[in-house]
Protein backbone atom coordinates (compact mmCIF):
# COMPACT_ATOMS: atom_id res chain seq x y z
CA UNK A 1 0.00 0.00 0.00
CA UNK A 2 1.67 3.01 -0.79
CA UNK A 3 1.79 6.16 1.85
CA UNK A 4 0.69 9.32 0.22
CA UNK A 5 3.41 11.74 0.20
CA UNK A 6 1.56 14.13 2.32
CA UNK A 7 1.16 12.10 5.31
CA UNK A 8 5.17 11.13 5.42
CA UNK A 9 6.08 12.14 8.71
CA UNK A 10 9.20 14.06 8.23
CA UNK A 11 8.42 17.32 7.28
CA UNK A 12 12.15 17.45 5.31
CA UNK A 13 11.63 14.53 3.64
CA UNK A 14 7.86 15.07 2.68
CA UNK A 15 9.31 18.14 0.83
CA UNK A 16 11.56 16.22 -0.76
CA UNK A 17 9.62 13.56 -1.94
CA UNK A 18 7.41 15.59 -3.17
CA UNK A 19 9.82 17.72 -5.61
CA UNK A 20 11.11 14.65 -6.62
CA UNK A 21 7.82 13.48 -7.97
CA UNK A 22 6.65 16.81 -9.09
CA UNK A 23 9.86 16.45 -11.43
CA UNK A 24 10.47 20.34 -9.84
CA UNK A 25 14.30 20.93 -9.90
CA UNK A 26 14.05 24.47 -7.81
CA UNK A 27 12.17 22.98 -4.82
CA UNK A 28 14.24 20.11 -4.60
CA UNK A 29 17.60 21.39 -4.42
CA UNK A 30 15.84 24.12 -1.51
CA UNK A 31 15.01 21.06 0.10
CA UNK A 32 18.93 20.06 0.93
CA UNK A 33 21.52 21.58 2.36
CA UNK A 34 23.55 23.72 0.94
CA UNK A 35 26.64 20.96 1.33
CA UNK A 36 24.01 17.94 0.88
CA UNK A 37 25.96 14.82 -0.03
CA UNK A 38 24.03 11.46 -1.26
CA UNK A 39 25.14 7.77 -2.11
CA UNK A 40 23.59 5.20 -4.34
CA UNK A 41 24.20 1.79 -3.44
CA UNK A 42 27.03 2.46 -1.28
CA UNK A 43 29.08 4.46 -3.08
CA UNK A 44 29.03 8.21 -2.72
CA UNK A 45 27.85 10.01 -5.72
CA UNK A 46 27.84 14.02 -7.12
CA UNK A 47 24.39 15.01 -6.32
CA UNK A 48 23.97 17.00 -8.91
CA UNK A 49 25.13 14.68 -11.70
CA UNK A 50 23.08 12.03 -10.09
CA UNK A 51 19.82 13.97 -9.25
CA UNK A 52 20.23 14.92 -13.07
CA UNK A 53 20.17 11.64 -14.59
CA UNK A 54 18.31 9.50 -12.07
CA UNK A 55 15.70 12.18 -11.37
CA UNK A 56 14.88 15.26 -13.52
CA UNK A 57 16.23 14.01 -16.99
CA UNK A 58 14.48 10.72 -16.79
CA UNK A 59 10.80 11.61 -15.06
CA UNK A 60 11.99 9.87 -11.87
CA UNK A 61 8.95 9.19 -9.17
CA UNK A 62 9.13 7.51 -5.69
CA UNK A 63 5.62 5.37 -4.54
CA UNK A 64 6.56 5.01 -1.13
CA UNK A 65 5.16 1.82 0.60
CA UNK A 66 6.62 1.90 4.20
CA UNK A 67 8.85 4.32 6.75
CA UNK A 68 10.14 4.02 9.87
CA UNK A 69 12.44 5.71 11.94
CA UNK A 70 10.81 8.98 12.44
CA UNK A 71 10.35 9.03 8.03
CA UNK A 72 14.36 9.00 8.03
CA UNK A 73 14.07 5.57 6.31
CA UNK A 74 11.77 4.81 3.86
CA UNK A 75 11.11 2.11 1.06
CA UNK A 76 9.74 3.05 -2.03
CA UNK A 77 8.80 1.76 -5.48
CA UNK A 78 10.76 4.05 -7.36
CA UNK A 79 10.85 4.00 -11.28
CA UNK A 80 12.14 6.39 -13.98
CA UNK A 81 12.54 6.44 -17.73
CA UNK A 82 15.68 4.73 -17.85
CA UNK A 83 15.56 1.85 -15.28
CA UNK A 84 11.92 1.50 -15.27
CA UNK A 85 11.10 0.68 -11.77
CA UNK A 86 12.68 -1.21 -8.79
CA UNK A 87 12.14 -1.53 -5.30
CA UNK A 88 14.57 0.82 -3.27
CA UNK A 89 15.68 1.74 0.08
CA UNK A 90 15.99 5.05 1.03
CA UNK A 91 17.63 6.79 4.16
CA UNK A 92 17.96 10.32 5.23
CA UNK A 93 19.94 12.71 7.76
CA UNK A 94 18.06 16.09 8.12
CA UNK A 95 19.97 18.79 9.91
CA UNK A 96 18.07 22.23 10.37
CA UNK A 97 14.95 21.12 8.25
CA UNK A 98 16.89 20.40 5.63
CA UNK A 99 18.05 17.26 4.08
CA UNK A 100 22.00 17.02 4.65
CA UNK A 101 22.32 13.52 3.32
CA UNK A 102 20.53 10.69 1.54
CA UNK A 103 21.32 7.54 0.70
CA UNK A 104 19.29 5.12 -1.68
CA UNK A 105 19.67 1.47 -3.19
CA UNK A 106 18.08 -1.60 -4.14
CA UNK A 107 15.76 -2.74 -1.06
Amino acid sequence: MTIPVDKLSDPAVRTFVAALNANDEQAFFAALAPDATMSDDGSDRDVREWTDKEIFSSRGHMDVQSEKDGGLTLVANYRNDTWGEMRTAWRFVVEGGKIARFETGQA
